[in-house]
């Protein structure tokens, strides 16, 4: 497998579950082993499942020097991830708190801490990138200047711009230009996602575009090949979380297309991956090996291909 080289957000992610959407008021609630608190985040989930599909990662992250920069730290280790390049110099690491329903819906609120305001030094992302063959740089700001130092390696650049509604979006421009791979949501998007991805394809020439639609599944476009199409979601086992599902999608992307260069077969087997994902409760849990991808995708193979 290739070394896979990621720079995106550690946070400290709290997990409530609920009865359902709107929340009634109520002073106090006890539900019991329904408050969990992990290590979560896009940089170190789609780390994790690169890992645990068994790519070689590099990480780098920013975190706090206090009590959940240790936790981060511990995880880290616990994972078998490298921490050299996830530096303590925040005020405080970034959190979340989530709630989820029986459905798996989900209201999420993250706070970043001062990480906006933050750089990542270069001169580490340089010791960092070396012999990776592949660039994750979600879109947290501090990989925004890590784009053109991708570029300049001749590096293929893969990004996540999340629920993106403007093609000239302030924040994500910079990423949405420089992404040889760009994942979106059809959550905000302005028109269809056939017509998005057309317009995406015309003002960046994306190579590789994909739009996650919900219990619907993905649609690819190919610039190359003029392709467009979308491939079905398949159902591998009840809904826990939807929380992550994203970022499973975009990571088994990655892991197939940078072992195969098919992004086809890519996705398809991507859409597996995280089916099974959501049936795990944290962003960063319910990740298949290589081995148990292959078996659930052969058993689920028929339902996509209907």
């Amino acid at each position: 497998m290739p070394n896979i080289f990621i720079s995106g957000l550690i946070n400290i992610e709290t997990t409530v579950q609920v009865e359902c959407f709107p929340i009634d008021y109520t002073p106090v609630r006890y539900p019991f082993f329904g408050v969990r608190s992990t290590v979560a985040g896009v940089g170190y989930n789609v780390a994790r499942a690169l890992s645990t599909l068994g790519n070689q990662v590099r990480l780098a992250a920013l975190v706090g020097n206090d009590l959940p920069g240790a936790m981060v730290a511990a995880q880290l280790r616990a994972d078998a991830l490298p921490g050299e390049f996830v530096l303590p110099r925040l005020a405080a690491t970034p959190q979340s708190a989530i709630l989820f329903d029986p459905s798996g819906r989900r209201q999420i609120n993250t706070d970043l801490k001062d990480i906006q305001e933050q750089e990542y030094p270069p001169t580490l992302f340089e010791q960092a990138i070396e012999g990776c063959a592949l660039a994750v740089l979600c879109n947290i700001n501090f990989s925004r200047a890590l784009l053109a130092r991708a570029r300049q390696r001749g590096l293929p650049i893969a990004t996540d711009v999340h629920a993106i509604s403007d093609l000239e979006d302030v924040y994500n421009r910079d990423f949405m230009a420089a992404a040889d791979i760009l994942f979106m949501s059809h959550e905000r998007l302005p028109c269809a996602p056939e017509d998005w991805v057309r317009a995406v394809q015309s003002r960046f020439a994306t190579p590789i575009c994909v739009v996650g639609v919900g219990g619907a599944g993905a649609l690819l476009g190919v610039h190359a090949d003029g392709f467009l199409g979308r491939v079905p979601a398949v159902q591998t086992r009840p809904i826990v979380n939807t929380i992550g599902a994203g970022d499973a999608l975009f990571a088994a992307f990655v892991h197939g297309y940078a072992a195969t260069g098919n992004p086809y077969e890519a996705l398809r087997r991507a859409i597996t991956f995280a089916s099974y994902k959501i049936g795990a409760t944290g962003a960063a849990e319910g990740f298949l090996s290589a081995a148990e991808l292959d078996a659930l995708h052969a058993a689920n193979k028929h339902e996509q291909e209907e």
